[in-house]
């Protein structure tokens, strides 16, 4: 049985369908990523578990405990559950120690000593316990609230867009520190978030969401490498789909002959390729002509530098697979590699795949 159980949750706002079946396991300690579009149902799907909403049908349980049935529903504050929002919505008017003390029972003898374990927990220097909220950095704030919510010791963590205010590099260590901590701590997590490398990077399980719908849960890695459809595919990255027929592992498409992660034959198909999985290497003078068959020559159309990453658009200069798509084979390909890669506009290059493509069923 697992931790925490979503059966087919379904919340209605008049129209319009927020959850339409929602079904989800998270195991005790476990990190689940919740991604998807605007709009898609993240954030009911969160109200619904945290008790400040309820569903109009389906249950919700926790070890076996049902928190919610339909509309029967236990309160929030009975829950047991943490929750830290994107703004981390701490008491202004009240100093850190306090705001992390909150949900502490001030006659407690043992109140001052856990306030202090907490802050040091979370990595706050036991100084700025007697500052006010605007005297703290972003990243400060955020690991006060999340101080203030393992203060009541919580069951499940829930994390709407915790990190999205936070700049680039203090986001990256923020995840990390508190991926650890609630690791450390046993904590079952939920975050719910835009930031597609975040969910991959930070979860143990990625469920990516779709017009109130799950289209795939599982690993990052799955997710990422073998999405279900190109709805998912396109969601999670940058991802090349092309035309393709398959027979015995090798498809062929506008690319060439390309290993595939299906043996089954198919006259038609869709077949996935990332970024990272193709090589443009610079081409000798005269190459194109003498090549062996199968070679795919492209020219750089288009270089744009954006320090670590370039963004290199490529047209191709032969299409060796498929002569019903010469035409797809001729679109630009537009990948984002390691920059600054050397690449200029009008070098031609050889392309090379490594891995094998997925094949959306």
């Amino acid at each position: 049985m697992s931790f925490l159980e979503l059966r087919d949750l379904k919340r209605r706002y008049g129209a319009v369908a927020a959850l339409d079946g929602i079904d989800l396991d998270v195991q005790q300690g476990s990190r689940t990523a919740i991604v998807g579009p605007s709009g898609c149902g993240k954030t009911t799907l969160l109200r619904l578990v945290a008790g400040f909403d309820a569903p109009d049908s389906g249950t919700i349980a926790i070890d076996g405990l049902i928190l919610a049935k339909g509309n029967n529903s236990i309160p929030a504050h009975l829950r047991g559950i943490g929750l830290v929002s994107q703004d981390g919505a701490l008491f202004p008017h009240l100093t850190v120690a306090d705001n992390i003390g909150f949900g502490l029972d001030r006659r407690d003898a043992a109140r001052e000593k856990r306030i202090a374990e907490l802050a040091y927990t979370v990595g706050l220097d036991g100084a700025i316990l007697k500052r006010r909220p605007h005297q703290l950095s972003g990243g400060q704030q955020q690991r006060v609230a999340l101080a203030r919510a393992m203060a009541s010791k919580p069951r499940l963590m829930l994390l709407d867009e915790p990190f999205s205010a936070l700049d680039t590099g203090l986001r990256s260590s923020m995840r990390k520190a508190v991926a650890e901590l609630l690791e450390s701590a046993g904590i079952a997590t939920i975050l719910v978030t835009h930031d597609q490398g975040e969910a991959l990077s930070f979860a143990d399980q990625v469920a990516v969401m779709h017009e109130g719908k799950f289209s795939q849960v599982g690993t990052p890695r799955d997710v990422y490498l073998k999405p279900k459809d190109r709805m998912v595919a396109e969601f999670l990255g940058d991802a090349l789909v092309l035309p393709a027929t398959i027979a015995d592992g090798v498809a062929l498409t506008p690319l060439g002959r390309v290993a595939v992660d299906v043996t089954e034959s198919r006259k038609a198909a869709r077949i996935m390729l990332r970024p990272e999985q193709i090589s443009l290497e610079p081409a000798v003078s005269g190459e194109i002509a003498g090549a062996e068959p199968g070679t795919v020559f492209a020219e750089v159309r288009q270089v744009e530098f954006a320090g670590a990453i370039s963004t290199v658009t490529v047209g191709l200069l032969n299409s060796p697979g498929l002569p019903d798509v010469a035409a797809i084979g001729s679109a630009p390909v537009t990948l984002k590699k390691p920059g600054p890669n050397g690449l200029s506009v009008g070098d031609v290059v050889r392309l090379s795949i490594a891995a094998k493509a997925h094949v959306f069923v």
